[in-house]
């Protein structure tokens, strides 16, 4: 049995590439997931890790605080003891894919398409996205 994880969130800082002592790349970022609503809306935060040749790439420049990302991985629970003695529970991703979502955070570059670690799917021949029609009536829902 397969254990995936997928949500959207929004990173809380830059991410940072290190190097394991056999020379492997991990590169490292923690992104926020608001789950519930209302009084009872809470912020999950997930260390996401990316590891080998998809983290040397390019993909930790843009991958800055603010950025909207979708992420999917294995997700694992970590218990560890705090200075104060109290354990505590982490959230942690190894991912498989890391995708750009939005507008870049930073506006003093021109826009240019996002990298990903992932599959890219384009859309069909023919297809076209229209956000400023009208929305119609009609639809039963």
């Amino acid at each position: 049995m397969s254990n995936v994880f997928s949500f959207t969130g929004t990173i809380g800082r830059d991410a940072e590439v290190r190097y394991t002592a056999s020379g492997m790349a991990v590169l490292s970022v923690t992104v926020a997931n608001n789950i519930g609503f209302g009084d009872k809306q809470q912020t999950l935060w997930i260390r996401v890790a990316l590891f080998g040749k998809r983290a040397e790439g390019s993909l930790q420049n843009y991958l800055k605080k603010g950025q909207q990302v979708f992420v999917s991985g294995e997700l694992t629970q970590n218990e560890y003891k705090a200075n104060d003695g109290t354990m505590k529970t982490s959230l942690e991703l190894t991912a498989n894919i890391i995708d750009l979502l939005g507008k870049r955070t930073e506006t003093s570059q021109p826009q240019q398409p996002y990298p990903s670690s992932g599959k890219q799917q384009s859309a069909p021949q023919g297809s076209q996205d229209n956000f400023d029609a009208p929305y119609d009536d009609d639809i039963p829902f």
